[in-house]
């Protein structure tokens, strides 16, 4: 949605109140007086439909294991959750929507708190499978990458040619899914870490095992 600069004629006391409104909700001046006015012609916003997305998510991830974290950003969700490994290192998970003017975007991004060498290279040894299993699964590889302790994850929401767009309601699902999925099998790998190969079937069986159960394991 594009944004242009607009000469309006308001009161002194509009505006006053307007900016305390603008402060308790953590907003520009700008950013609030286009959200109330969004509002006041029934537009869903850009920034309306992240919000709604998220609190979707929240919602169906609200039971879980999981520690809904305040939000980093008006366009990230970020949730934590100890690992079953040893002394149960906590480890972040976090989303990022963005849109530009013809793709919407999503970024996943899982990060270890350690300073643990062991859980690192475990970690490592993890995401490479991980991207291995994800690259069989689609005809073209995901974009993800890698480094010590962190993983990321590029998710592309933008409708293909012919097929219409996802519902707030699905892109929330499937968020949430694919946190749930990765912590889930990154557990049975580092439940068997001590014995690589071990970890490495046991972890694939489980990937393979959603998968071949119709499961969209990315939402894509």
């Amino acid at each position: 949605m594009g944004k242009s600069v607009y000469s309006l004629v308001l009161s002194d006391e509009v505006v006053e109140a307007v900016d305390n409104a603008a402060y308790r909700a953590g907003l520009s001046r700008s950013a609030y007086i286009n959200k109330v006015l969004a509002q006041a012609v029934s537009y869903v916003t850009p920034e309306q439909r992240i919000n709604d997305i998220f609190s979707a998510v929240e919602r169906l991830m609200d039971d879980s294991v999981f520690r809904i974290l305040p939000r980093p950003s008006e366009s990230a969700f970020a949730v934590r959750s100890a690992l079953r490994y040893k002394y149960k290192p906590l480890i972040r998970y976090s989303v990022e929507l963005c849109r530009t003017r013809e793709r919407q975007l999503a970024t996943f991004r899982a990060a270890l708190r350690t300073q643990s060498a062991a859980l690192l290279d475990d970690f490592s040894a993890f995401t490479a499978l991980w991207e291995q299993l994800e690259a069989a699964s689609f005809k073209q590889p995901p974009d993800s990458s890698r480094e010590p302790g962190k993983y990321t994850r590029t998710f592309d929401l933008t409708p293909q040619q012919g097929m219409q767009a996802l519902s707030d309601e699905a892109i929330a699902a499937a968020l949430s899914h694919y946190i749930t999925f990765f912590d889930e099998v990154l557990n049975i790998y580092l439940a068997n870490a001590e014995q690589p190969e071990i970890a490495a079937k046991a972890a694939e069986k489980r990937y393979r095992d959603h998968s071949g159960h119709g499961h969209n394991i990315a939402g894509e």
